[in-house]
């Protein structure tokens, strides 16, 4: 197991909030954060305290937990969008605009999800007796008192996204987010394409797409470390991912087109 990986299972737990008791504390997570502090969403919206909408109820939920502090402090939605579903459009397609050369983009429903309410508490980052975090390319994964360094809690999130969809066959992602969470992704071959531009959809985003396929082949060529920890050194998915059937059917994605 490389340095990465120990420090991740050392500091992180990714669960699955498939319970209702777990899927509250991701709605008063998301409250804390979107409500709270990035003030996205009115409060008084949430006299609950927990923050939903109309597509939580065909999503999959995920939650970071901070073993040290048993606390969660992370959170993401993957949606699920298909004719069995209630809504059959995810909220991007709702709410932001595709260049045209995306507009009429086949979209394999049953093997996609949109990634939404992607989120680490702030509160976290001031609790410097804990974790040190290192953003970009990591040469030395320990600090000078020895403790592990781990490149940054939202790779913890994206470890487990990555793993649900090895267990979903999911293979595409859609996701509206800001640029520089995209770039802040990149740092470990994670980055998604942009299809689409800016929109004022809580705060500036736009629309991004990926295949999963080509995240992990990424990974695997300039990230080793990082796929290691992501695929539990090819367990979860192949180093050869020409064996899935699916790998020649991804949308033809030009992102030179545009920057993040």
């Amino acid at each position: 197991m490389n340095d990465i990986a120990a420090a991740f299972h050392e500091y992180f737990e990714i669960v699955t909030a498939d319970t209702p008791e777990l899927q509250k504390e991701v709605f008063s997570l998301r409250y804390k954060i979107w409500c709270i502090k990035e003030c996205f969403f009115n409060p008084s919206d949430f006299p609950d305290e927990l923050e939903k909408d109309e597509y939580d109820n065909q999503s999959i939920h995920l939650l970071l937990k901070h073993k040290a502090s048993d606390s969660f402090i992370g959170t993401a939605r993957l949606v699920l969008s298909d004719t069995s579903y209630k809504y059959d459009k995810f909220p991007l397609e709702l709410h932001t605009q595709f260049y045209p050369v995306y507009s009429g983009m086949h979209i394999d429903r049953p093997h996609t999800i949109e990634i939404s309410r992607f989120a680490i508490l702030s509160d976290f980052f001031r609790r410097r007796d804990d974790l040190n975090f290192a953003v970009g390319k990591i040469s030395k994964h320990r600090d000078t008192s020895g403790r592990r360094r781990f490149p940054h809690p939202m790779l913890g999130l994206a470890v487990g996204i990555i793993q649900m969809c090895a267990k979903r066959n999911i293979y595409y992602w859609f996701s509206a987010m800001d640029p520089a969470l995209n770039r802040l992704l990149g740092f470990y071959g994670m980055q998604l394409n942009p299809i689409g531009p800016l929109v004022n959809y809580y705060g500036k985003r736009r629309p991004y797409y990926v295949c999963i396929l080509d995240v992990l082949e990424r990974m695997y060529q300039n990230h080793r470390d990082i796929w290691e920890l992501v695929t539990n050194s090819g367990q979860i998915w192949p180093a050869d991912l020409r064996s899935i059937p699916l790998r020649q059917q991804r949308a033809n994605i030009d992102s030179k087109i545009v920057t993040c």
